[in-house]
């Protein structure tokens, strides 16, 4: 799942990971060699499945994993004795889980990532030999999650009753279509923020034909909204900009927070240095899992170049993205199905190319207090998607997809409301 979905936040967080008479639910933390020597394998060992966990690899020499679930007693967990090329394993008590630091020697170059056992309760950390550049590439201005940061915002959630699961009244679930359900259920869909990427002085990624990227994001942007407005009258339609002005990356979430938006939808194109890169690609706020995501991050992030010094949009750091993730599980749960639902739409309906769902860290996200996406709606750098994208023709095929997917969308969450209301 691409969300930390915490059921203590339903329930409540007791200030303590489990009572100290009791045996925790992570009794061991141990290590092998991989049989084709070509890494390490960390294992978590756990007597029921998590509810949740989340990893974070923020430099050469440390991992950190967020485990997630109810009777986790971090002084009860054996760790198994280390050697090289482990220097250390520390344990940090979060609200029903546990941080888990592990601490590498210098010169020793990972890929970090974790899944579950075939025996469906083990955590199991891969560390994948890789080379010192991967390594510097992926890890790039990251830095190390507070375990004491993320412990204490989460305990302010719940005691002033601010988590989605206290405001439904319900236990959250630890599957993503599941929160989905329980959050839209007495939502509606009423605004929708439209945000054409870049504008201005900014213009973007910019294509051999020398098509501007925010001249397509505006097209499609003022083309989707008159789709709404003629189909979903109901539906009010705020834009972050309607025009060739720059607005920065917190101001237009700063624009739809105001609005008291419900959905959030930032339109841009994409670039690659292969010019045969094609495809369109939906992503939702979280942590960068692989290079590409990372790149294009950085490049939609580049704005903050543009905006005024004293108005600069900071880089999201790991902990804050945790933090995030730890408060609005029920807005990543509609990201996720709502981004779902658009990439159906581009690839099934309107017959483009689609390279999947994605998270990466975007600062214009992040600032969208509510369930928000960012589209790549093809690539710029290739002349024909270029084409495409300049092209009153494929500026419509792209809009009517997203207008399907937040029509579709609109018909779940208010078919929701209508069966709340005549409960």
């Amino acid at each position: 799942m691409l969300t930390i979905i915490l059921t203590i936040l339903a329930s409540g967080f007791t200030g303590v990971s489990a009572n100290d008479d009791q045996p925790s639910v992570l009794e061991r933390i141990s290590w092998t060699e991989r049989s084709d020597g070509e890494g390490y394998v960390v294992r978590l060992h756990m007597n029921e499945t998590p509810s949740d966990f989340k990893i974070f690899q923020t430099s050469q020499d440390l991992t950190q994993l967020a485990l997630f679930h109810e009777g986790i007693n971090i002084d009860e967990i054996e760790i198994a004795e280390l050697d090289s090329p482990f220097a250390d394993i520390e344990l940090n008590p979060l609200p029903e889980g546990v941080g888990i630091d592990i601490i590498l020697e210098p010169e020793v170059f990972v890929l970090a990532d974790a899944y579950l056992d075939a025996n469906g309760k083990d955590v199991l950390i891969n560390l994948e030999k890789s080379y010192e550049f991967d390594v510097e590439v992926l890890t790039e201005g990251l830095t190390p999650v507070d375990w004491v940061e993320v412990a204490d915002t989460s305990s302010e959630h719940v005691a002033e009753g601010e988590t989605d699961g206290q405001q439904r009244g319900q236990e959250v679930e630890d599957d993503v279509l599941q929160e989905f359900e329980a959050f839209s259920e007495g939502q509606q869909l009423s605004t929708v923020v439209i945000d054409a990427g870049h504008g201005g002085r900014d213009p973007g990624a910019i294509g051999r034909a020398g098509t501007f990227e925010k001249d397509v994001a505006l097209a499609v942007a003022l083309r989707l909204g008159n789709y709404i407005e003629e189909h979903l009258p109901e539906v009010d339609v705020v834009y972050t900009r309607d025009d060739d002005s720059f607005v920065g990356l917190e101001e237009r979430g700063s624009i739809a927070n105001e609005a008291g938006g419900d959905l959030f939808i930032s339109l841009h194109a994409n670039s690659a240095s292969n010019q045969q890169a094609q495809g369109t690609e939906v992503y939702i706020l979280g942590q960068a899992k692989t290079e590409e995501a990372l790149e294009v991050m950085k490049r939609e992030n580049r704005v903050i170049r543009f905006e005024d010094e004293d108005e600069r949009s900071e880089e999201l750091s790991p902990q804050q993205l945790l933090v995030y993730e730890v408060a609005n599980s029920g807005y990543l749960a509609v990201s996720e199905v709502f981004s779902g639902k658009l990439d159906s739409q581009f690839s099934e309906r309107a017959q483009r190319k689609t390279r999947g769902v994605k998270q990466a860290p975007f600062i214009v996200l992040y600032h969208a207090s509510m369930p928000a996406i960012l589209v790549e709606m093809g690539f710029i750098s290739n002349p024909q998607e270029e084409q495409f994208l300049n092209s009153e023709y494929g500026q419509s095929i792209l809009a009517s997809a997203i207008f399907r997917a937040v029509r579709d969308y609109r018909d779940r969450v208010n078919g929701n409301q209508s069966s709340s209301s005549s409960e």
